[in-house]
């Protein structure tokens, strides 16, 4: 089959590239399963610091431990996940198991107890959620095609920050009321809330030779590249794979030790319900951002666009260290809507410019998100010792200057991926 700009479908297509009624569903899928794909994130580490304490051997290094053990599992099978994507011819159903399994996952964990039952649990969940980038780039290219894939991802983080904002606005509300236990009520709803919707998508409308980036199918004999050498015989994705190891790295530990960091000053109840503020400051911040980065990267760039992503960063894990003010880190944290706005929204992108035609867009997508999986990983634990033998202050500025080097290295070493107009 050769690779078209567009599926293989009968309907009449909309200006997003798919017809409109699978396009209202991509866009229902991407804002339920916001709070589906990432697990509990930020708020494990309330639960084990605030509910579990020093009293059942948790602080901030074994939490950092558990994240970290996670995390490696997660990013171990982000290669395999692409593989698996490349390959299923029923995408939708894919996205629906994960979902499943990273829900039962998680909400387990009330009734389970010791270090290594919480770190298999969250290995599960780590495990199943390796699906979800891929499969939802996947299902959105087989739909829309290339040349309107950038402006669609675009539209899917705008509304995955959408529902991310929704869900912890709700989580941070019900939290004073029921407590940190609220988080649990919730995943489980927008999970089934998420199956439905993915059952809705039709898998006839999917591409599957375009969703995977491939000039024709499996079966037609073409080239099976392996993520690794895909990514090592490729330069410039190889300088993107450790620009996003940097991004990761200085992030992810940044939300989990202000949540931590907010349990210690105000309390395991009041910390759920200003870690949601975080996140819904965060998320609401993002959504014109990935709006606005869909339907400009091509004027702009991608490189422009990085450079501001990792200076906010920066500036972030500095401005956090000025006051242990709940509402000043709320305000601080919603930094985040800039520079991880601006990473979502071309991620994708990215690889799919440094790859396109040659087959390897899941694969490399795959390959990348390992390293992505490793900095994000390596981040918790970096973190929580920091904190622990010298204090939040170290550890938030250690965050910068890791967000400093990405913001070097991406600038002399990364190469513009688009043509601008």
């Amino acid at each position: 089959m050769a690779m078209t700009d567009a599926p293989s479908a009968t309907d009449t297509r909309d200006e997003q590239g798919g017809t409109s009624v699978q396009t209202r569903t991509l866009d229902a899928l991407n804002f339920f399963l916001a709070d589906v794909r990432d697990g509990l994130g930020p708020y494990l580490a309330i639960y084990l610091l605030a509910v579990r304490g020093p009293a059942h051997g948790w602080n901030e290094a074994t939490v950092g431990a558990v994240l970290t053990i996670a995390g490696i599992v997660g990013l171990i099978s982000q290669t395999p996940a692409g593989s698996l994507i490349d390959r299923a011819r029923n995408k939708p159903r894919i996205v629906m198991i994960a979902a499943l399994l990273v829900t039962l996952s998680s909400i387990s964990l009330p009734i389970v107890t010791g270090f290594t039952v919480v770190a298999i649990t969250q290995s599960v969940a780590a495990v199943a959620g390796a699906v979800f980038a891929p499969a939802i780039s996947a299902i959105t290219l087989g739909l829309v095609g290339p040349k309107l894939f950038a402006k669609r991802v675009g539209r899917n983080e705008a509304f995955n920050h959408a529902g991310n904002a929704v869900s912890a606005a709700l989580a941070g509300v019900l939290a004073w009321k029921f407590g940190p236990v609220v988080v649990f009520w919730l995943m489980g709803g927008l999970t089934v809330a998420s199956i439905v919707t993915a059952s809705r998508i039709d898998n006839g409308a999917i591409d599957n030779a375009v969703a995977r980036g491939l000039d024709c199918e499996p079966d037609d004999d073409c080239e099976e590249p392996s993520g690794w050498k895909a990514l090592i015989e490729n330069k410039p994705l190889m300088i993107f794979a450790v620009t996003a190891f940097l991004f990761h790295l200085a992030n992810a530990a940044m939300l989990t030790s202000v949540s931590q960091l907010l349990s210690r000053t105000v309390g395991k109840d009041q910390a759920t319900s200003l870690t949601a503020a975080c996140i819904v400051a965060a998320q609401l911040m993002m959504v014109p951002v990935a709006i606005v980065v869909g339907r400009n990267t091509e004027k702009w760039g991608t490189k422009p666009l990085f450079l501001v992503a990792f200076a906010f960063l920066a500036a972030r894990g500095a401005l956090y260290t000025v006051s242990n003010d709940p509402w000043w880190l709320v305000g601080v944290q919603a930094l985040d809507g800039i520079g991880a706005g601006i990473f979502g929204a071309l991620f994708p992108v990215v690889i799919a410019d440094l790859t396109k035609r040659t087959g390897r867009f899941n694969v490399s997508q795959g390959a990348v998100a390992s390293a992505q999986g490793l900095g994000a990983a390596l981040s918790a634990s970096l973190a929580g010792a920091i904190i622990v033998s010298a204090g939040y202050t170290a550890g938030f500025l250690t965050l910068a200057v890791v967000a400093g080097l990405g913001l070097a290295l991406y600038f002399f070493a990364m190469p513009e991926t688009k043509h601008r107009h």
